[in-house]
């Protein structure tokens, strides 16, 4: 695959991942008192990583998240020459998504981005369940560790064929079931931009937790990884350049 198809499919793939996944938070979690709720959106970030690993993981690998990237560079499975090509187009998918959730959301009379939250990320004062920066700092590194060894195992050669989608798509949704109260779940530096973007103030100020923490947890997930010993090449769909 060339640089460019590998680079739009990601934005593609992120762009579906924000687009539902934070979608499913600002338009339907209480909508109006009985939404979906947190287990909704939950399920919702879990679906768009497992379907869009089937549809566009044999293109570009389906990382969708800067610190998936840099995680398997620093295990192993990813050269970092396309680091850059990687989260450049993430974050472009994650702020077009953005923006065309918040031309979605505005259809609604009275609808105000800023003070709804947007489904940005959070600590302290805008954390949802008021959890301190230490708590997010914690469990963002903690959750992304976690996410890269579930990646990385799922995808090792000696893994069964053809789960590994299944078993990301599961590993996200759980994550997010765990810390959505904590810090509103990033674990991903460009679905946490796009909506900062929209909310501006607050969460722009706030936005640096959200990649060094997922980043830090993803590197040390890969090296973690990488240092069990185990193979270092991967299988189609998920992983290194054939996620």
């Amino acid at each position: 695959m060339s640089n460019t198809q590998r680079g739009l499919a990601e934005l593609i793939g992120t762009f579906w991942l924000v687009f539902g996944g934070c979608g499913s938070a600002i338009l339907a979690a209480g909508f109006p008192t009985l939404g979906i709720g947190f287990v909704g959106v939950s399920l919702a970030f879990g679906l768009t990583v497992l379907t869009m690993a089937y549809s566009i993981g044999h293109i570009s690998g389906c990382h969708l998240n800067p610190a998936v990237t840099v995680g398997l560079w620093a295990g192993g499975r990813f050269p970092a020459k396309d680091i850059p090509l990687y989260v450049i187009a993430q974050v472009v998918g994650a702020c077009l998504a953005a923006l065309l959730l918040c031309v979605v959301a505005s259809g609604k009379a009275g609808f105000d981005p800023v003070a709804s939250g947007f489904a940005a990320n959070g600590f302290g004062d805008h954390s949802p369940g008021g959890y301190s920066l230490l708590a997010g700092l914690v469990i963002e590194v903690v959750l992304t560790f976690f996410f890269l060894l579930v990646i990385m195992g799922s995808t090792d050669t000696r893994a069964p064929a053809g789960f590994a989608p299944i078993a990301i798509g599961l590993a996200l949704t759980l994550i997010h079931l765990i810390s959505i109260p904590v810090t509103n779940t990033s674990v991903n530096p460009a679905r946490s931009t796009g909506p900062a973007l929209i909310v501006g103030g607050w969460a722009l100020q706030q936005l640096w937790l959200f990649w060094l923490a997922p980043l830090v947890g993803g590197a040390f997930g890969g090296l973690a990884y990488k240092a069990l010993g185990a193979d270092s090449k991967t299988k189609p769909p998920i992983s290194g350049e054939a996620l």
